[in-house]
């Protein structure tokens, strides 16, 4: 597994319809494409969620690298990106973990994303373990938050040049209160215009090795 995301800020004082709009004619387009697990195509805009911008951020979770570079380079979709938005910079992880949640059959309204730094002391007793058992707890804590109801699916990845790890859930609702207060340590929060996952079960179930 592999996750990815690029994130497009729009002006403070842009149309997010326009947005909405692209996503009802074009978000199905990848809804059977080979190698891809899911696209949650999302958007923050400002004022919403305490968002302090708008902004366009689909995020990926790939079951096929091979299939991701295509995408990206070899003519199977970003060139659009690139051609209404300019070429953004294309974050990505190396998966560790992904879940399903009780809502995994409910189309996802919301979502969050948490980025952690690594701490450059995450190995406090010096036999070179430390960052495993901390990946262990957030894998732990990813299956406890997955039980809950309004879950579609939870993603656990890491980011292995800046050292940070990144957490994503789908949300089966968009009530602010109740994401908010199970996943209050989120850094940013979206909303979910279309999901497209034709490869969503073949995503790993648990820690992917």
């Amino acid at each position: 597994m592999y996750a990815k995301q690029y994130e497009i800020t729009l002006p403070a004082d842009y149309d997010m319809e326009i947005i909405r709009k692209r996503v009802a004619v074009g978000g199905h387009v990848l809804d059977d494409r080979a190698g891809l697990g899911l696209k949650a195509y999302v958007i923050r805009e400002r004022g919403v969620d305490g968002s302090p911008v708008n902004q366009y951020a689909p995020f990926y979770l790939w079951n096929d690298t091979g299939a991701m570079a295509h995408f990206l380079v070899g003519g199977g979709g970003f060139q659009n990106i690139v051609r209404d938005f300019g070429r953004p910079a294309a974050r990505h992880w190396t998966g560790i973990a992904c879940q399903a949640g009780p809502a995994r059959t409910t189309p996802p309204r919301a979502a969050s994303r948490r980025l952690t730094p690594i701490p450059a002391d995450a190995d406090p007793d010096g036999t070179g373990l430390g960052l495993s058992a901390l990946v262990e707890r957030e894998v732990e804590a990813l299956r406890r938050l997955s039980r809950h109801a309004g879950v579609h699916t939870a993603a656990l990845a890491v980011d292995p040049h800046h050292w940070q790890l990144m957490r994503f859930v789908l949300w089966a609702d968009t009530s602010a209160p109740d994401t908010s207060a199970l996943d209050k340590d989120a850094t940013e929060r979206y909303e979910v215009l279309h999901l497209s996952a034709p490869g969503l079960d073949d995503l790993p179930e648990g820690r992917d090795r």
